[in-house]
């Protein structure tokens, strides 16, 4: 769900052999010969992964409906020569087993795209560019994904930890993480180590939790005819006054807090008075205390335009009436730069010859860094623009093969190399 990476320039892998001790962590394995067959082996799959990428974009997912990408992405693990299966709530869970004595590592991409049913994924190619909703967003990470274990399966990586490949539903909005929740709390519950998401395009990594709230709020009354009925409170009026009184709240800039209401709904007609309006309620912060503050305020800000429009009107016996539904609840979570993970995936960058911009997103990593399981999203290479758009594109670039370097490296430094 991540959006934006900065793409930053990288040297050849022949480097790595010239990069000195003293820069990079003893625990990467960027000088193990197989290793180094393994990122060879992906830059020179590059027309393979962007492929991949483009071939399963083409199978809608729109959330809760992403049973046929799901058995596609299944069907190219097992064609890779590993053991997969879908779980209880549809994700697609994929084994590589460890020779004994390691970490379990899980990396993960998202299936679902924020898109209807209905919606035109057909990839078209305009100016360079690949254009189709969802190409990088997160077709790109289930690209990188199947490419990562395509080369450890061809290289035949031994790793003494166990490497999980997880292609999960429920990443964006409506979703609610429900992918990432059932990975955690009943699949694997207790037994993963270390976890990495890759989401979107670029060369960043979210190493800090954004956590949201969100509400689907809904005033409702008599409703009647605009003139005839004039003089009875009315619900579109109260989520007007809702809307604005939310609009002039004030949040902290640092740690960053923000608000939005992104959808609005009601009424029949032009000459009726509305029966139900209704808004959906976005709230955002690395802050959990920020975020709790917040929602506070825009609770009352919601009961208070209620009490305002059945004031308004005291004369009428007709009432409002407002109800606050949840559609989502994601938690907040930190970890410092010195956490393994973070030093790990930073050295792996380096290895690799960039650096890798630290930041804060809502991404499936919020649910095992709130449990406080070492998480981190990367982005998956190339360059993008417009996610979230009908017209997201993304491009193939002269280093796009680094993002899943990056992300091979940082699981095979985490589950080690035998």
């Amino acid at each position: 769900m991540r959006k934006t990476a900065m793409f930053r320039r990288s040297l050849p892998v022949a480097v790595l052999g010239l990069l000195g001790a003293t820069a990079l962590s003893a625990q990467v394995p960027s000088n193990n010969p197989t290793v180094r067959a393994v990122l060879d082996g992906i830059k020179a799959d590059q027309a393979w992964t962007l492929q991949q990428q483009r071939s399963v974009c083409e199978i809608a997912a729109p959330p809760f409906k992403e049973a046929v990408r799901a058995a596609e992405v299944k069907r190219r693990f097992e064609a890779l020569g590993l053991t997969a299966r879908i779980d209880a709530v549809g994700n697609v869970i994929a084994e590589r087993a460890g020779a004994g004595g390691g970490p379990t590592v899980v990396l993960a991409g998202h299936l679902d795209t924020v898109f209807p049913e209905g919606t035109d994924v057909k990839v078209r190619e305009v100016n360079g560019r690949l254009q189709a909703p969802g190409i990088g967003d997160d077709c790109r990470g289930l690209a990188v994904m199947l490419t990562v274990a395509r080369a450890f399966q061809q290289h035949k990586l031994a790793t003494p930890g166990r490497v999980i490949f997880v292609a999960d539903v429920g990443e964006e909005g409506p979703g609610n993480l429900r992918g990432m929740r059932e990975l955690f709390g009943k699949d694997y519950p207790g037994r993963i180590d270390y976890f990495i998401s890759i989401d979107g395009i670029g060369l960043g990594v979210v190493t800090r939790a954004v956590g949201s709230h969100r509400y689907h709020v809904t005033y409702k009354g008599p409703g009647g005819h605009s003139y005839g009925a004039f003089g009875i409170p009315n619900p579109v009026h109260a989520l007007g006054r809702a809307i604005a009184m939310i609009s002039d709240l004030q949040v902290p800039t640092s740690p960053k807090t923000t608000f939005n209401v992104g959808v609005i709904q009601g009424g029949t007609s032009v000459n009726s008075i509305a029966f139900a309006a209704s808004m959906d309620v976005d709230m955002r912060s690395e802050s959990a205390d920020e975020l709790a503050k917040l929602d506070v305020k825009v609770h009352h800000a919601i009961q208070a335009a209620l009490e305002a429009e059945n004031a308004r009107w005291p004369g009428d016996r007709a009432r409002l009436s407002v109800t606050i539904d949840t559609i989502g609840i994601r938690p907040t979570g930190s970890q410092a730069d010195t956490a393994k993970i973070v030093r790990a995936t930073l050295d792996a960058a380096r290895a690799l010859g960039f650096q890798g911009p630290t930041g804060a997103a809502s991404t499936d990593a919020n649910i095992p860094i709130s449990l406080g399981i070492p998480a981190v999203t990367l982005s998956g290479g190339g360059a993008g623009g417009g996610a979230h758009s009908l017209q997201e594109w993304y491009q193939d670039t002269p280093n796009s093969y680094r993002g899943p370097q990056w992300a091979a490296l940082l699981v095979a430094t985490l589950a080690g190399v035998k």
